[in-house]
């Protein structure tokens, strides 16, 4: 039996990262306070914190909030509760910051601490975080585990911010998210956002970080470990060239279906892709990793659904079309070395 796409991310090959990345990546999302209180995690971790009060906790988890909420009011899929109006009437200067904290001590922590662990409607195996006490006498004690997975993906933080755009950005909207597309501008490497009602175009974020989690921080290639910058700084790729786009009309080259990051030595080393076809084996991985994002639903899912097809099976017969056409055109196919374990 089949894994479900969730559980194959993963269980394929267990480890901090990867159960770090389906809370934040996948599961349905009726309201933001996840990615607030991962934020929050995280600013408290860099700091060596290893304990907090719910007190000191809602101070970063507020001031996240509030950030977003100036470019995005609408962080939920309901009416906004309590804890969302107080941050908007303290971004108006209508109340103090004292305020501010109080009401996220006493309604914003109502669930989240709670349902943060639980993907695709089970718990996970482990936690980042434990709550012991009651009330507003809680205490949020970050363990081993959250520390391990910032040290060894910095870039997790990155990618947070990037999965709380591209959701808000859906609910922003304030259409079906089946009438959202997103597409890659290659000259700002960002993810724009547009509607097939109007000609509305936003950028949303960095294609590395919206993309890094998908691929556990490692190049689609060769498995080599990838940072969005810096010395490992990764490239974002067209899986089947871009000066294919006059041969493949029926095909949204710039679309996220078609977009990997990889290690600058597979992209454009010496011995690197440019523009040849990646050999077929990469076609199975680059079907399993457009499934990962189908999963992560808003607006991905739809997207890569309207580009390639309705079904899986609809999907797969898309790629080998488009990769036998490639083929056709630019005749040589192009393999890495593979310098890391295979782990999606």
């Amino acid at each position: 039996m089949r894994l479900p796409r969730i559980s194959e991310f993963q269980e394929r090959f267990p480890s901090l990262e990867s159960y770090w990345r389906s809370v934040i990546l996948f599961g349905r999302n009726t309201s933001t306070y996840k990615f607030a209180l991962a934020r929050a995690l995280g600013d408290l971790a860099q700091d060596d914190k290893t304990e907090a009060t719910l007190d000191e906790i809602a101070i970063p988890f507020a001031r996240h909030m509030c950030e977003h909420l100036l470019e995005a009011p609408k962080q939920t899929t309901g009416r906004p509760g309590k804890f969302i109006e107080t941050c908007s009437s303290f971004n108006l200067g209508a109340i103090d910051e004292q305020t501010l904290i109080d009401t996220a001590v006493s309604d914003g922590f109502s669930y989240v601490l709670r349902a943060f662990h639980n993907v695709n409607g089970a718990e996970l195996p482990l936690k980042f975080f434990e709550v012991s006490g009651s009330g507003r006498g809680r205490r949020i004690t970050m363990n081993d585990n959250l520390f391990r997975t910032l040290e060894v993906a910095p870039s997790v933080g990155d990618e947070t911010e990037a999965r709380w755009k591209l959701v808000e950005s859906a609910w922003e909207m304030g259409v079906s998210t089946s009438l959202i597309s997103v597409s890659y501008d290659g000259e700002t490497e960002t993810l724009l956002r547009s509607t097939k009602e109007a000609a509305r175009r936003k950028r949303l974020v960095s294609a590395r970080a919206a993309l890094n989690g998908y691929q556990k921080g490692q190049c689609f290639y060769c498995y080599d470990t990838i940072d969005l910058d810096g010395e490992k700084g990764c490239d974002v790729d067209h899986f089947f060239p871009h000066m294919l786009a006059p041969v493949l009309p029926e095909a949204n080259i710039d679309g996220i279906w078609n977009l990997v990051l990889a290690c600058k030595e597979c992209n454009r080393g010496e011995k690197g892709k440019f523009a040849r076809v990646p050999d077929v084996r990469y076609l199975e991985r680059l079907c399993k990793r457009n499934e990962f994002l189908i999963s992560s639903h808003h607006p991905l899912r739809e997207t890569i659904m309207a580009q390639t097809g309705a079904t899986e099976k609809q999907r797969r017969s898309f790629l080998s079309h488009i990769d036998r056409k490639a083929v056709s055109a630019l005749i040589h196919r192009w393999k890495a070395p593979e310098r890391g374990a295979a782990t999606f």
